[in-house]
C-alpha cells in the first residue's frame, strides 16, 4: 500500500503534468519523464490488455484495479485535471485581453522545444533530414490551408482529443500543440473554462479513445522508428511556428453559429506592420524566457535521468 506522502508526490507530478498539457511547446510527456514516473505511466497504459477486459466484464472490479495500476493512475489524472481546471481560465483570459505576448511566449517555447526535440534523434542522416523537411511541410501546409477556425461539430472535437492526448506519452510534444494545428486550442480551452460538459465529455471520450488505441501505435514507431519519429516530431513543430507567430492581422472574417463576427483567415505580418501596440520588448522578453524554461527542463530532465 503506497504511502500518503507517495500518493501526494503522484498528485502534484500529475499537476504538472497537467501544467505543460495546458501551454503548447511543454509536453507532459516530458514531465513524466524529468520527474521520474515516465516508465510507470506507460506500463499502466498498456495494461488496459485483453486480461484487463476479462476482469471488468467479469465484475471482479479488485483484480481490474490492481491490473490496470488504477490507484496511480487516479491520483496522477486528478492532478492533471485539477490543474488543467485552475489553469485553463488564466490562459484564456490572456489569450482575449494579452494576445501577442501571450503567443509570444508559446512561439519561444516551441523554438526551443524543437531544438531539444531534434537533439534527442540518435543518428543524424539523410532520411532524418527528409522526415524533418517532411515534417515541417505538413504541419506549415496544414497551417496556411487551414482556416482560423475549423469544424465544431462534436465529431471533430472527438477526434481533436484522441489526436492531442497522444502527444502526452512522447516527451516532446504537447496535447495543446496539436490543438493549435487542429486550431482548437481557444475553443477546447474555453469549453473547459466555461464548463460546457457536452464538448468537454466529447473531447475527453475522444482522449480515452486515443490513449487506448493510438497511444500504442506511437509508442511502437518510437520505439521502432526512433530517428524518424523523432525528425518528424521536430519539424511539425518547426513548420507549426507559422501557426503561433505573435502578430497576425485579419484578412477575412465570418459569422460564427451564434451570429457573431469573428476571423476566419489571418496573415502573419512584421512587428511594424502590425495594427496595434506590437508590444515588442516585452513579446521579446517573453519568448527568451521560454526557451530558458525548456532548456532547463532539458537539463533537469539528463540530471534526472543520470
Amino acid at each position: 500500500m503506497e504511502s500518503f506522502r507517495e500518493r501526494m508526490g503522484w498528485f502534484l507530478k500529475g499537476m504538472g503534468m497537467g501544467a505543460a498539457d495546458v501551454v503548447p511547446g511543454v509536453s507532459g510527456g516530458t514531465i513524466a519523464f524529468i520527474t521520474g514516473i515516465y516508465e510507470r505511466l506507460i506500463d499502466s497504459l498498456k495494461s488496459f490488455d485483453a486480461q484487463a477486459f476479462r476482469y471488468l466484464f467479469s465484475a471482479d472490479f479488485k483484480h481490474f484495479w490492481k491490473h490496470i495500476n488504477g490507484r496511480f493512475l487516479l491520483t496522477l489524472f486528478s492532478g492533471i485535471v485539477f490543474s488543467v481546471l485552475t489553469l485553463v481560465r488564466l490562459i484564456h483570459y490572456l489569450l482575449d485581453n494579452h494576445a501577442v505576448p501571450l503567443w509570444s511566449f508559446f512561439f519561444g517555447l516551441i523554438v526551443a522545444s524543437a531544438f531539444v526535440v531534434g537533439l534527442k534523434v540518435r543518428n543524424k542522416n539523410l532520411t532524418g533530414l527528409i522526415f524533418l523537411i517532411a515534417g515541417a511541410f505538413i504541419a506549415w501546409w496544414v497551417g496556411i490551408s487551414t482556416p482560423a477556425e475549423t469544424p465544431e461539430s462534436l465529431w471533430f472535437i472527438f477526434l481533436s482529443g484522441a489526436l492531442a492526448i497522444c502527444a502526452m506519452i512522447l516527451p516532446g510534444i504537447s496535447g495543446s500543440f496539436i490543438l493549435l494545428l487542429l486550431k482548437k486550442y481557444a475553443y477546447v480551452t474555453g469549453a473547459i473554462k466555461d464548463l460546457e460538459l457536452l464538448v468537454i465529455g466529447v473531447f475527453m471520450a475522444g482522449c480515452a479513445v486515443g490513449l487506448l488505441s493510438f497511444a500504442r501505435l506511437l509508442g511502437y514507431l518510437f520505439k521502432k522508428y526512433h530517428d524518424a519519429t523523432v525528425s518528424l516530431m521536430t519539424g511539425f513543430m518547426i513548420g507549426s511556428l507559422q501557426v503561433v507567430w505573435p502578430w497576425k492581422k485579419v484578412i477575412e472574417t465570418r459569422v460564427d453559429s451564434h451570429g457573431e463576427v469573428v476571423p476566419f483567415r489571418y496573415e502573419s505580418v512584421a512587428p511594424g506592420s502590425f495594427e496595434g501596440d506590437p508590444q515588442l520588448g516585452l513579446s521579446i522578453f517573453l519568448c527568451i524566457s521560454a526557451v530558458a524554461l525548456i532548456i532547463g527542463l532539458e537539463r533537469l530532465g539528463r540530471h534526472s535521468d543520470a
